[in-house]
């Protein structure tokens, strides 16, 4: 159906519904010789007399009735989605996807989670923990969260976080064993718990800052995963060594669970930013979650 059709009905039940022209212009906001020319079109175009018109007074005609009657319900669903969607845009309500690390979900939005569910008990949250960089825009998401290093630059980008650094940890036990090393090059003959991404089969590099600008080291991996959180795990049971988020292992530091080396070797980089492809039209409920979620 046109656009100028479906006008053409709504017309139609407007002026069987208000029994006048005159209060069915007023409704729709036109003229009432507009509306009048809009009635005379639907009519020729039906082949049919909808409306008993006098000078006094307007009625359906026996046609006009029965469609009427056909048109209320599918029109007032209409109208009823239409309402909805202008509630998604005005209260924080519905479903909220998000993809996002391990390390993001523990660091970010776990932490919050309590509040944000006291707050907004109408939305509805989806956590996916994807470690690997992934189009998440591209898979349905509403929101993906990664270091602002890899947000593309076409993506609208909030900060989370302050700049992160990595941290070479591993326990006690391990390094009772082990020699310490003191510069990237002695983690060589090193046990290392390596990240791997799934999707490409590709190993996170290890990175280092030296006097000469950033570098990376090839070590001898044990064990590779692609769950971070399996790494700290490994980790903590002396398996070997691991290279994760500071943050992520900064509790089990001050325990004395793990043991961190080449600190200095680990530069700041970007922290963790919520990214998403536009402001526009943008719904209550992703509002909410940009404003629970944000760096203050």
């Amino acid at each position: 159906m046109r656009g100028a059709e479906f006008a053409e009905l709504m017309a139609f039940m407007a002026i069987a519904e208000e029994r006048s022209f005159r209060a069915a212009a007023q409704r729709l906001n036109m003229s009432p010789s507009a509306l009048s020319h809009s009635m005379r079109s639907l009519e020729e175009r039906l082949g049919a007399r909808l409306l008993h018109r006098t000078t006094r007074s307007v009625a359906p005609t026996e046609a006009g009735q029965a469609l009427l009657d056909r048109l209320g319900p599918p029109i007032a669903e209409v109208s009823d989605a239409v309402r909805d969607v202008r509630a998604f845009q005005q209260q924080p309500r519905g479903l909220v996807r998000i993809n996002m690390p391990r390390a993001a979900a523990q660091l970010i939005v776990m932490p919050k989670l309590a509040q944000f569910r006291a707050d907004f008990p109408e939305i509805r949250l989806e956590l996916v923990i994807d470690d690997s960089i992934t189009d998440v825009i591209a898979k349905g998401f509403d929101f993906g969260i990664r270091s602002g290093a890899i947000v593309q630059q076409d993506m609208i980008s909030v900060p989370l976080t302050p700049d992160l650094r990595m941290a070479v940890v591993a326990s006690p036990s391990y390094f009772a064993q082990r020699p310490v090393p003191h510069t990237p090059a002695e983690l060589n003959g090193h046990a290392c718990l390596t990240y791997r991404w799934y999707e490409t089969g590709a190993l996170h590099p290890w990175r280092f800052d030296g006097p000469d600008g950033p570098f990376e080291v090839m070590v001898d991996s044990v064990m590779t995963a692609n769950d971070t959180s399996l790494l700290l795990d490994a980790a903590l049971r002396g398996c070997g060594v691991a290279l994760l988020v500071e943050s992520l292992v900064e509790p089990h530091l001050r325990q004395g669970s793990l043991q961190r080396v080449l600190d200095e070797w680990c530069k700041p980089f970007p922290g963790f930013h919520l990214y998403y492809p536009s402001r526009r039209h943008m719904p209550a409920a992703m509002r909410a979650l940009i404003e629970s979620l944000k760096l203050s």
